[in-house]
């Protein structure tokens, strides 16, 4: 195991720069997961981090080693890739065993660490069965078998859970974030998805172009967001944004959205007309006699939950209730907000306020 310290990095491709100054330190055992949209770099950094990619600018240490000019194979880390890149004429006991025989290992090592990691992975039963033979799982498991009896420092994934099912996923989920707790061992994973970021992180590192926007643990970013970039992409179904101000209205301070929704507001030294985004996430948000009016739009019933979709002139709220609820299109709903969980972010930089 190891810490991973990327320091003040630098990408550049000819005259176009893509990563501008990311510093992220990562602790010994610790589980990160880098998490941003399409083209946020949280690949290109990965691929930095495992030597595939060359720094323009800035350090990466593994333990207490930079490893700027190391060669891949000479870093011990190991990768998982979103295609599981599974050798299809070989069975899956020589697959996992594939890296230890190509270091020269001897059989009775291979064979011991092969059947190992079989047994952590729940694949013993399949070593003689070939990829074709096995499923999405099964097949990104070999694969994370095969990082495993390599006995890295640090284990790298780069979107592993894309092409498997709702379902898989949620099952492959666990079966990653066990087999962390049991081994122990340093994990940098990537994904666009924040539901997998946000279960599977001990800390999460929000990206976007090629820049760091907040690091912390996912409970952190979900209650203290930074800016509206990492409270729109942290939390499903996302945070509601209206835009608007701060107003006295009979006495009593409120946000009035441009147009013309009021309100409550948390308490808060901002002076009347002061321009803000106001953010409630829609879990946030109750239905009830006394709450703000507004007109249905839809509303999409999950079992557990409902979701309600509702309109005031050009401002749209979406509300997540736990209890069943019918209304018609058109139909007036009230909207039932707690000021101590609404969330102001100044409308020019976006930051939080």
């Amino acid at each position: 195991m190891a810490q991973v310290k990327i320091d003040n990095v630098i990408k550049r491709y000819g005259s176009v720069q893509v990563m501008h100054g990311v510093n992220v330190d990562i602790d010994d055992g610790e589980f990160v997961v880098l998490v941003g949209p399409s083209g946020c770099g949280k690949s290109t950094l990965l691929r930095m981090l495992a030597g595939l990619e060359e720094i323009s600018d800035g350090a990466i240490s593994i333990g207490d080693r930079v490893v700027n000019d190391v060669p891949p194979k000479e870093r011990d880390i190991a990768m998982v890739f979103q295609s599981y890149a599974l050798y299809p004429h070989k069975t899956v006991y020589d697959n996992i065993g594939f890296p230890l025989k190509m270091a020269g290992r001897d059989k009775s090592e291979i064979d011991q660490k092969v059947r190992g990691a079989a047994d952590i992975l729940d694949l013993t039963k399949y070593l003689k069965r070939y990829p074709k033979e096995l499923s999405g799982g099964q097949r990104q498991r070999v694969a994370m078998g095969r990082a495993i009896v390599r006995d890295p420092q640090v284990f790298l994934f780069d979107e592993p859970l894309s092409n498997l099912d709702a379902k898989l996923r949620v099952t492959m989920r666990v079966e990653i974030k066990e087999l962390h707790q049991r081994l122990g061992t340093t994990i940098v994973y990537v994904t666009h998805d924040q539901i997998e970021a946000m279960t599977m992180a001990d800390k999460i590192v929000v990206m976007r172009d090629g820049r760091v926007e907040q690091i912390g643990a996912p409970l952190d970013l979900y209650d203290n967001p930074a800016n509206v970039f990492v409270a729109g992409f942290i939390g499903s179904p996302s945070m509601n944004f209206i835009h608007g101000q701060i107003v006295t209205d009979g006495g009593v301070r409120q946000f009035r959205s441009d147009s013309g929704l009021l309100l409550p507001l948390p308490q808060t030294a901002l002076p009347d007309g002061h321009k803000v985004t106001y953010g409630i996430r829609p879990e946030h948000i109750a239905i009830g006699n006394h709450g703000v009016p507004l007109r249905v739009v839809v509303v999409e019933p999950t079992g557990s939950e409902t979701q309600v979709f509702a309109k005031h002139g050009g401002d749209f709220v979406d509300a997540l209730v736990k209890d069943r609820f019918k209304a018609a299109p058109n139909s007036e709903v009230r909207f039932v907000i707690d000021p101590a969980n609404v969330h102001l972010f100044d409308r020019t930089t976006e930051q939080r306020l």
